[in-house]
């Protein structure tokens, strides 16, 4: 397989549809952008891929909680077919909103909380890949990526079982949220399924970096997806 399939799941309110699918593309997949509401009406959109990725964003306002109304359309439109994708070892990546729908889709372990300084952050982060199963972190070296959140704040009770699972994919090298543990991303058992609140998308080419001509801006997040797509054509 030269090129594997990914779909990048939309919602209405999610804005970071097309980033990733640049990202995805530039990773060596073929990405297309399909809506909620055709996936519900045709789950083979879905289980035909090879990649599944819950880009970022608003998803239908947020009303109810970050990513409640996402991942209650996400188990409506797919159920059992979803985590039959995971079972198949089939990479899935949900990032920033993405990654709140898929902990209430119960695809990963905590849950997201309001940022402890109260208001929505936007700024960039250095992330460092953590020993873990996670096959989209493995071998990484440590990269920058803008945060723009306002639930971004990862919480779990038990953090050391956590890492004694190898479910600790990233952490951030400053806190910006109060994440417990300075959690920015984490895995299901498997490792097949990554959840991370910063944007690796919106740095996978080096100028988008803003000190970039100082040549600042550590490894690309385009990394975190050629690993995602190198485990799509090995399976």
């Amino acid at each position: 397989m030269s090129r594997p399939a990914a779909v990048v799941v939309a919602a209405p309110g999610t804005n970071r549809d097309h980033d990733v699918a640049f990202a995805l593309e530039l990773a060596g997949a073929t990405p297309s952008i399909v809506s909620m509401a055709a996936v519900a009406a045709c789950p083979r959109l879905v289980t035909g891929a090879q990649i599944l990725v819950v880009a970022g964003g608003f998803s239908h306002a947020d009303a109810l909680g970050a990513g409640r109304m996402f991942a209650i359309s996400l188990q409506q439109g797919l159920g059992e077919a979803l985590r039959a994708f995971v079972a198949d070892g089939k990479p899935v990546l949900g990032i920033c909103n993405g990654f709140q729908t898929l902990v209430r889709a119960g695809l990963l372990p905590g849950a997201l909380g309001h940022n402890v300084g109260g208001g929505f952050q936007c700024e960039w982060v250095r992330l460092e890949p953590q020993p873990s199963r996670c096959i989209w972190t493995r071998e990484l070296e440590p990269f920058d990526c803008p945060i723009a959140h306002g639930e971004g704040r990862y919480v779990n009770a038990d953090v050391t079982a956590l890492e004694h699972a190898g479910q600790v994919a990233l952490r951030y090298t400053v806190n910006p949220n109060g994440s417990v543990g300075d959690i920015a991303g984490v895995c299901d058992p498997s490792g097949v399924v990554l959840g991370l609140m910063p944007h690796p998308e919106n740095h996978v080419v080096a100028r988008q970096h803003p000190l970039h001509t100082r040549r600042c801006g550590g490894a690309l997040g385009l990394h975190l997806f050629e690993h995602g797509v190198a485990h799509a054509r090995s399976l």
